[in-house]
């Protein structure tokens, strides 16, 4: 209830309720979902079926169906989704569509909030569920959404599946972990009052009996209450209740049990072979002794445990016939792979395993794709004519598979199955793609060059050409690209292969970027996003790259634009938690954050979340540090807490750790800030273009420390990135870049005492192609280096530019830096005038001469009260009073208040 009331209020959350089977969590979530409906919330409420892997997001679907007209109409505005409601034909893969359907998922949850989403059974949970499910407990944060999710202990064995997802999720703040225990004696006896009259004897039985298990005692009692005997164990109570039922009764029963939890009326009829007046009559005493009950357009049984012991019950014989009913039935080709595989029909098992992969192929359900593709491929030397049941050969399903297991996440699969395939342009083509991806650049250039030399048309070998231009790209080969992707373009426009010319555009564009062609460069880029080409990622990848090339260039307002329309593009398409629809958003970010924009860049970092679980929400995490850093916010430290974990990684150790050195050099600790360098430094490649900050931060630390130990060698790395570049040639390296590598030259001289304005000079005019914040730190040096030269003026100019920057970006630790360097300069304005008050104190001083309290300004701010009292003693001293209502009258002397 607790996390409910907390997603009214705006703080998604996850409650995770487990228990043993009869414990009380389909009443306990019932009750939520009963309190949500009082508080308007919509609700959602599916279940996992125990088909497992069968049947992907069989609870999303069930939930959709389920809903209230105006979710499943906002549902049907989501085509990913609307797929999943009856009646609607599942749309052609156009890539990408798991990360779609999670995407427009996620925008549901924000279109109908506030939003109650309970999945039940998840023990019984397919992959692609449980990766839902992961995705949601990350991803929910500022919306009034609640997940609640409901499993089983007692059937989590050491291998199952859920319990590595429940490992990770109850790892979160916002997961709740609601662990339901046996009922005590005491509160036995009362739940049993409730059930009815019963006297001592048989209470004290019931109680004894049930073992603390709300459901065993509910049948205790309704065994009671019908006079039969008390038979040990659960299951051979739960079977003295289904006993007592007519022959007909217990048929229909037990054809329920094979279907599972729920089944379709008119399904059910047709398997127990009763004419249609024998089989109401059925029905109404099974419902009428409560074993089923009405559930929509069909029955679901009671409780799950009574599924499973009539299940159970069946003769191995009966069982099996009765699957094999539900196959001739039944069209859902999931399903019909479960019934023809427990009723020993082999072929017919094949057959429908290979149409279900299919079906999950197109449904985003790429783990459970393979799995189906994977059950046809072990039944295909037991089948006669298996490749006209699956309706394609045995390596077009196998490398169906392999694509599926690599969409799914694991490559390492993919790769093993590519390579025991007999060897065409297409399999090595992949094989190439998922080998670069996994780090293995000498197995990627091979695999390419054997798919080009087998290309036997045009297509195969556009696509061909392009992978091994894009394996080359990095390599000591890299001269080759030029002439790869000349062939590939030409040969793909000649095939119509638009997938495989737009990847030749851009790994030629990165390539001549890097040359420093950067005019052709955007010509390239401009033409692979004019057109789209049917695969999403490609077009996200062409915009993403566009954008990019503005921004290093310089071009802000350019960037932006396209970075919006690829931003635009991801969202509509509910990509933007795709990795090129991430990457358009961090993108976005900082353009906001260079061009100075930065509360609209604080309420986008806002959306990235402290809390992380995987690598890309940690390096998503760590972009946020850029103005949390700057701005001096207090979540700095719990964002750095949460992102420790993932400092083996390259990106994320060069983003996060770089900017914690930052924020150790504005809290006075310069020691700290360069082991942060070093780390950061320790994992990039030679050459690599993020050197440069890197090596400028680190120097800036040596100054700080006042020695020159360890200088000359940062000042090399950044020199080496500028001549040499990772391929050994130098490369272009952007507005950014060529700042960053004049800040490293200027920071180097500051150690060794040199204070040159000539280099400060043109690190300013470095970043003037419109990064605000880091041209007024750099005229804060520049005029350092002017007072230290004698030109006082120049550098009370320089100072008061910095300054007025500082205040407008509320860029605290800057405004403190400038402040502290005015008052020992002497300059007008940082001493008498206005105390030498920050930005930030003068906003305290205002909201502290309304009269509000340390408390109360501190809400208004968004700061610790504690940061309150730091700028309150400041003020006071500052303006050298000693009374909160003195502050206010100095402050209104010197013009600081209205």
């Amino acid at each position: 209830m607790r996390v409910l009331r907390a997603a009214a209020e705006g703080t998604a959350g996850v409650a995770l309720v487990g228990g043993d089977a009869g414990i009380g969590k389909t009443r306990l979530t019932a009750e939520l979902v009963s309190e949500a409906r009082e508080c308007g919330f919509n609700v959602l409420v599916g279940q996992c079926a125990e088909l497992g892997d069968a049947l992907p997001y069989l609870p999303l679907a069930d939930a959709l169906r389920g809903a209230e007209p105006a979710v499943r109409e906002a549902a049907s505005a989501h085509p990913m989704l609307g797929q999943l409601l009856p009646g609607t034909e599942s749309a052609p893969s156009t890539g990408l569509t798991q990360q779609r359907l999670f995407g427009s998922l996620l925008g549901l949850l924000a279109d109908v909030q506030p939003v109650l989403f309970v999945i039940e059974d998840l023990h019984w949970a397919d992959r692609s569920t449980r990766d839902l499910l992961v995705f949601l407990s990350r991803m929910v944060q500022t919306e009034r959404v609640c997940v609640v999710g409901t499993y089983r202990t007692d059937d989590l064995h050491r291998r199952h599946p859920l319990r590595s997802v429940l490992a990770e999720l109850k790892r979160l703040p916002t997961v709740t972990n609601v662990e339901l225990r046996p009922l005590a004696s005491g509160e036995m006896s009362d739940y049993v009052a409730t059930l009815g009259q019963v006297d001592a004897q048989e209470l004290g039985l019931i109680v004894s009996r049930a073992d603390g298990n709300p459901f065993y005692a509910e049948e205790l009692f309704a065994a009671m209450a019908e006079g039969d005997s008390l038979p040990d164990g659960l299951a051979s109570l739960l079977m003295s209740r289904v006993e007592v039922l007519s022959e007909a009764g217990q048929r229909v029963l037990r054809a329920a049990a094979v279907a599972g939890r729920r089944v379709e009326d008119e399904l059910l009829r047709e398997v127990s072979g009763l004419p249609l007046t024998e089989f109401e009559e059925a029905m109404r005493e099974i419902v009428s002794r409560g074993l089923l009950r009405v559930d929509g357009y069909g029955y679901a049984f009671r409780h799950a445990l009574l599924q499973e012991a009539v299940y159970t019950d069946l003769l191995p014989g009966e069982r099996t016939r009765l699957h094999a009913t539900f196959a001739h039935l039944l069209t859902a080709p999931a399903e019909l792979a479960h019934h023809y595989l427990a009723g020993h029909d082999l072929a017919g098992a094949l057959k429908a395993s290979a149409e279900a992969g299919r079906l999950a192929e197109r449904l985003g359900a790429p783990a459970e794709a393979h799995s189906h593709y994977d059950q046809a491929l072990s039944l295909w030397e037991r089948v006669q004519d298996a490749a006209v049941l699956a309706e394609e050969s045995r390596a077009e399903l196998a490398f169906r598979s392999a694509v599926m297991a690599a969409d799914s996440g694991d490559n390492h699969r993919a790769i093993t199955q590519l390579r025991v395939l007999p060897p065409t342009s297409e399999v090595d083509e992949r094989l190439a793609y998922y080998l670069y991806e996994t780090d293995d650049p000498a197995g990627a250039m091979a695999a390419a060059q054997r798919a080009v030399e087998s290309a036997r048309d045009e297509s195969a070998l556009a696509r061909a050409l392009a992978t091994q231009a894009r394996t080359l790209l990095w390599s000591p080969r890299h001269r080759e690209v030029e002439d790869l992707t000349a062939r590939a373009l030409a040969t793909a426009r000649a095939a119509g292969a638009k997938d495989a010319e737009v990847g030749a555009l851009l790994t030629l564009a990165t390539y001549v970027e890097h040359r420093g062609d950067v005019h052709r460069a955007h010509e390239l880029v401009e033409t692979a996003s004019a057109e789209g080409t049917g695969d999403l990622a490609m077009d996200l990848r062409a915009r993403f790259h566009h954008a990019r090339i503005h921004y290093e260039q310089g071009l802000l307002a350019q960037a932006a634009e396209v970075a919006d329309e690829g931003v635009r593009m991801a969202v509509e398409t509910g990509l933007n938690w795709s990795t090129y629809g991430t990457d358009l958003r961090f993108l976005r970010f900082l353009i906001h954050y260079v061009a100075g924009e930065w509360d609209q860049a604080e309420a986008v970092a806002a959306g990235f979340g402290a809390r992380v679980g995987t690598l890309p929400e940690a390096i998503l995490s760590s972009f946020a540090l850029f103005i949390e850093v700057a701005r001096d916010l207090p979540a700095v430290e719990a964002r750095l807490s949460w992102l420790r974990p993932f400092w083996s990684d390259e990106l994320a150790v060069y983003m996060s750790r770089g900017l914690a050195a930052e924020h150790a050099l504005w809290h006075g600790d310069p020691a700290a800030a360069l082991d942060h360098v070093r780390a950061a430094l320790a994992p990039l490649v030679e050459g690599d273009a993020s050197t440069l900050r890197l090596a400028a931060v680190g120097l800036w630390a040596l100054a700080e420390l006042g020695t020159t130990e360890g200088a000359d060698e940062l000042v090399s790395q950044a020199r080496f990135a500028v001549d040499s570049g990772p391929t050994g040639e130098r490369g272009h390296l952007g507005s950014e870049g060529l700042a960053w590598a004049l800040r490293a030259e200027a920071e180097w001289h500051r150690v060794h005492g040199r204070l040159d304005v000539d280099l400060w000079r043109q690190v300013v005019a470095a970043f003037d192609f419109g990064f605000v914040y880091e041209v007024a730190r750099a005229r804060w040096r520049l005029s350092e280096a002017l007072l230290a030269a004698g030109d006082r003026a120049a550098a009370q100019v320089e100072w008061e530019l910095a300054r007025e920057t500082a205040g407008k970006l509320r860029a605290v630790p800057l405004e403190n830096a400038l402040t502290e360097f005015g008052r020992r300069a002497r300059f007008g304005g940082g001493g008498a005038g206005d105390g030498g008050l920050t930005a930030r104190e003068v906003e305290v001083l205002r909201l502290v001469a309304e009269g509000l309290t340390n408390r109360e300004v501190a809400e208004r701010l968004f700061i610790a009260q504690k940061t309150v009292s730091v700028h309150v003693s400041n003020i006071l001293g500052k303006l050298e009073v000693s009374t909160r209502t003195q502050a206010a009258a100095a402050g209104r002397e010197r013009g600081l208040l209205p």
